[in-house]
């Protein structure tokens, strides 16, 4: 059974999603939203950590940080 962005499970086929999406819609059927367990503000802050990381650096630096990821990448 497939599950939704937040891992609740969703019917397999496209009319019974549309239902159940409908449902909730609604307010016949509670969506059973499950907390992934993480703080809202640490999400935010690790977002914003990698480009605060990359403003710190030099361009050389960036510039040989992406050339080994695409080695990498194109490696395998």
């Amino acid at each position: 059974m497939p599950t939704g962005p937040k891992g609740q499970k969703r019917p397999a086929d496209v009319i019974g999603n549309a239902v159940k999406i409908m449902r909730i819609a609604t307010g016949e059927e509670a969506d059973d939203v499950q907390d992934d367990g993480k703080d809202p503000a640490a999400k935010v802050l690790g977002a914003r950590g990698g480009r605060k990381r990359a403003e710190n650096m030099t361009p050389e630096r960036r510039a040989e940080i992406a050339k080994k990821a695409a080695e990498k990448r194109w490696r395998s």
